[in-house]
């Protein structure tokens, strides 16, 4: 299979607008003839549709929330990147470029990246012409903040709530095309196949989660925005319901799955607590602006402290281990999270965890209150402080914050084109859901600007290149694909219900979980892969002959719609272990423990970088692994997209 990415030619800052003056034009007549369905409503989907409905595309828009108002981008804390450089701190549209490629540890597609940095100041101009209240200085001017990863503050933020007010932006511009007749919006709607007619993407199979009614729905191209597989691992900060259902049964309609092990552990998060926990909180990367991350430097003090004989307060400073400060003094608190993660986990397998689980360490704001003043913190995190002490029952004013990493973000998704096209002709992939921005590990507040990014200004240009070459409405959902397509669907539910079994849903979920962490989470080898890929088949042989959903179909029945999606990832996360043994390098979120820097290592002793860190193999693992899937229990095919980089140079990730 011949992986072409499209990417124009030219100099790397002139591709995109050479891009733009080359790509195919529909006159606004003929918009209108043309159909497109978006399926997901957040920021990467909600703002496609909106802009598509605004150029005179016809839109349907599927999400499986009550709104689009409840998409998971409302739960992004911290900030979005954008290269304004109103700090006068030397940011540029190049630097951010740069950041970005350095902090996915030189694995993304170097011209998706420049066009990402390129389109970010146009972003911020967006959301301010939509009412977005960033933050502001005493001047009136926007306010910005730093995140790791960069050493320059390029973060515009919204409190601790910018997800929430960028998606309430995106909403508003929706339900304008929404009254205009522009989209039509189907909420508690979840997309249950695709459907293709000559290979091509010419619609969906969906089910009413309310009324259980199965439909089909045709266009002229279908575009998913439906996030990231996060919970694949069951423990995540990811909403409940996310999943990774569109895009799977994309790929197993042909569409190819690139860099599946590339997933994102965020370092501030609130510890587990306990077996009956469902999902994870994250505690925003923002706080690291102020928050200095330490733990004990003995394991005496850590143990004082998780007997709840000794308060962090009363820790002196000469028994601390500012262990971010201390390795990368460059960017101190603000190192990279995959960078961050391993850090804080080699302080806890050192047992200096501060939590009773020993799989804690602490984000004080001490030193921040006693330089700035309890006000400024409570101006600047008000709202992520309250989170804290509702979850936590703690005062982090009065006690600093227990943190640990855990499941975050995908870097990995569907293979798409410099278009954002997949492989499969007129199905284009936008945000979380593809796989080309981030490489191996996605710098924070860069989540919210990739999905504007997709939405606002790049599919808007692309998806005409692809309808040009289709007669509008030629496909209709008379046709036997969707027929077909619907009668898989009713198949699989019904073989869902009968089986009857004895036990939860959850339940699988939990095991699937449990091996993917222990397996393929922070630290892998090639031993617990080879083992995870042995146990995974088991879990699903037992799913399919065990499981009990109880209820109908033709009702809202919860179970039955988390049961689809589990049973998704337990194939899924049989591709990403395939995925993680076949990269034999660390890079980014993929560590794999063989391959790391040693004392040994010549890279350490020139003083490139550190013992313990990441060690890539640029020479063989260059490149996309794009995974063709044939079925459970087949072994997939791996199509390679080489990474060629013209304006970086490959080097060894230090922020040291």
């Amino acid at each position: 299979m011949n992986l072409d990415s499209k990417i124009p030619e030219g100099p790397l800052e002139q591709k995109w607008s050479s891009h733009k003056m080359n790509s195919k034009l529909i006159n606004p007549a003929n918009k209108r003839k043309f159909s497109v369905i978006i399926v997901g409503s957040g920021l990467a989907g909600g703002s496609a549709a909106a802009t598509l409905a605004e150029l005179g595309y016809q839109v349907k828009c599927f999400c499986y929330q009550d709104s689009p108002r409840r998409a998971h981008s409302i739960a992004a804390q911290g900030g979005i990147n954008a290269a304004k450089n109103y700090r006068n701190d030397g940011d540029s549209v190049y630097r951010l470029f740069y950041d970005t490629i350095k902090g996915g540890d030189f694995r993304s597609r170097e011209a998706n990246v420049y066009r990402l940095a390129e389109v970010s100041n146009s972003i911020i101009d967006q959301c301010v012409a939509q009412g977005v209240p960033f933050a502001r200085e005493y001047g009136g001017l926007l306010d910005n903040r730093s995140f790791g990863g960069a050493q320059v503050s390029r973060t515009f933020y919204a409190r601790g709530q910018t997800g929430q007010q960028l998606l309430i932006g995106c909403y508003q511009a929706l339900e304008k095309e929404i009254h205009k007749g522009g989209v039509t919006m189907y909420p508690r709607t979840e997309m249950m196949d695709l459907v293709t007619v000559d290979g091509h993407a010419k619609g969906i199979v969906v089910r009413d989660l309310n009324t259980g009614e199965i439909s089909t729905h045709s266009a002229d191209a279908v575009i998913l925005a439906t996030g990231g597989y996060g919970n694949v691992f069951f423990l995540s900060t990811n909403a409940m319901g996310c999943n990774v259902m569109a895009s799977w049964r994309a790929v197993r309609r042909g569409a190819l799955m690139a860099n599946p092990c590339y997933t994102q552990i965020h370092p501030t998060c609130i510890p587990v607590s306990g077996e009956y926990q469902s999902k994870l909180t994250l505690m925003s990367e923002s706080l690291r602006n102020d928050g200095r991350v330490w733990a004990p430097k003995t394991r005496e003090t850590a143990a004082k402290i998780r007997a709840g004989e000794l308060h962090p307060n009363d820790v002196p400073e000469e028994d601390r281990d500012y262990y971010l400060e201390r390795k990368y003094p460059s960017f101190g608190n603000l190192a990279p999270r995959d960078i961050s993660s391993r850090a804080a986990k080699e302080a806890c397998d050192d047992g200096r965890g501060i939590a009773s689980t020993g799989l804690g360490v602490y984000l004080d704001f001490r030193d921040a209150i006693g330089r700035l003043g309890e006000d400024t913190i409570r101006t600047r995190y008000g709202n992520l402080f309250q989170m804290y002490e509702k979850i936590s029952g703690e005062n982090p004013y009065e006690r600093p914050m227990m943190i640990y990493p855990a499941v975050h973000y995908t870097m990995g998704g569907l293979w798409v084109d410099y278009d954002l096209m997949t492989n499969v002709p007129g199905l284009h992939v936008l945000g979380e859901a593809n796989f080309s921005d981030h490489g191996a590990n996605r710098l924070g507040a860069s989540a919210l600007m990739q999905g504007l990014a997709d939405g606002y200004f790049v599919i808007p240009t692309t998806i005409a290149n692809y309808l040009a070459t289709q007669k509008p409405g030629e496909i209709t959902t008379q046709h036997p694909a969707f027929a077909q397509a619907e009668a898989e669907v009713r198949e699989r539910i019904s073989k869902l219900l009968s089986i009857q079994g004895k036990r939860t849903v959850d339940s699988f979920h939990k095991d699937l979980g449990k091996v993917m962490w222990d397996k393929c989470g922070m630290d892998r080898t090639e031993q617990g892969l080879k083992e995870a890929l042995e146990m995974i088949p088991k879990i699903r042989e037992e799913f399919w002959n065990n499981v009990r959903i109880p209820g109908s179909a033709d009702t809202p029945n919860m179970e039955l719609e988390k049961a689809g999606r589990v049973a998704d990832f337990l194939e899924f996360g049989e591709l990403m272990c395939h995925d993680a043994l076949q990269r034999e390098e660390s890079c980014g979120g993929h560590f794999r423990g063989e391959h790391q820097f040693t004392e040994d290592s010549p890279e350490v002793k020139e003083g490139k970088t550190q013992p313990g860190e990441a060690k890539r193999h640029d020479d063989t693992f260059a490149y996309v692994s794009a995974w063709e899937y044939h079925g459970p229990g087949q072994a997939p095919t791996l199509h390679k997209e080489p990474l060629e980089y013209e304006s970086v140079k490959l080097s060894v990730r230090s922020y040291a």
